[in-house]
């Protein structure tokens, strides 16, 4: 029994690290892999935990960029009078429209949203508005020409990434390259602004699970795993996702998105 929830625990943090910064969906492929093998649930504090593993994947990446970013001043943030100030205070801006949507509208978003068929039509259109945004963008601009407005907008989208299938790096490199981000630029916007949310969602279900009363419900192997999967296979993605931009397009996402919904509505539609 311990052995195949260490393998379970391994795939998906395997699962979780990759598809937590592609723009494929990670809440997509983590509701449909468990139900395809027919796995039990290994929890929602292997869930937490392993969602942390790749908060600390990204935290790692990106640890100089954000010692840099620390380094601001409060009136540096306010006149942005800096290259670092400006991406700082866009990214504070970003971070905000997610925190308001997800504590307005999460119970609405959780009982009604969560279901095969919402995702169908959210992985296949975002996945269009992707294909749209890559193909339509100047990318005539870089992370140092950002402001608060393109932080702002760019936040508004990362708040749609609450609904399945929608993909939280998807739909912000979509908007980012619509305001002229390069590719690269736009995913490393992405996981900079991602980074904040990750953090706070990680630290909320925390605090809700020792309310709650839950921790213990799962041995301390699997979750060991699954946590140190998901860091290294998250650290590992953000890393080829980066190189891969400098050369190619978001065009292999797309299909495999398309690809991924028209699988999902064969299942519906066989009734499995």
């Amino acid at each position: 029994m311990l052995e195949h929830e260490s393998w379970q625990a391994a795939l998906l943090g395997i699962l979780q690290g990759a598809t937590e910064f592609l723009p494929i969906s990670s809440s997509a492929h983590l509701l449909l892999m468990p139900w395809l093998l027919g796995w039990k649930p290994l929890g929602l504090t292997f869930d937490v935990l392993v969602h942390g593993g790749t908060l600390a994947a990204v935290i790692i990446y990106f640890i100089k960029d954000w010692k840099e970013l620390s380094h601001q001043s409060l009136k540096e943030l306010i006149n942005q009078s800096t290259q670092q100030s400006r991406l700082l205070g866009a990214l504070i801006v970003g971070t905000l429209p997610a925190v308001l949507v997800g504590w307005l509208l999460e119970g609405v978003i959780v009982t009604y949203l969560r279901i095969p068929e919402v995702t169908v039509v959210t992985l296949s259109g975002f996945g269009l508005v992707l294909w749209w945004a890559d193909h339509r963008s100047s990318q005539h601009r870089d992370l140092n020409g950002i402001g608060l407005r393109d932080g702002l907008l760019v936040g508004m989208a990362q708040a749609l990434a609450l609904v399945p299938g929608v993909s939280r790096s998807g739909v912000t490199i979509s908007a980012a390259l619509l305001l002229g981000l390069s590719r690269a630029d736009s995913a490393r916007f992405s996981f900079l602004l991602g980074t904040p949310i990750l953090l706070a969602a990680t630290l909320r279900s925390l605090y809700q699970l020792r309310q709650a009363g839950i921790g213990a419900e799962l041995p301390v192997l699997p979750v060991v795993i699954g946590v140190v999967f998901s860091l290294s296979s998250g650290y590992l993605c953000i890393r080829f996702f980066l190189r891969f931009l400098q050369t190619r397009t978001y065009r292999l996402f797309v299909v495999y998105r398309l690809g991924l919904a028209a699988f999902i509505l064969l299942l519906l539609a066989l009734g499995l």
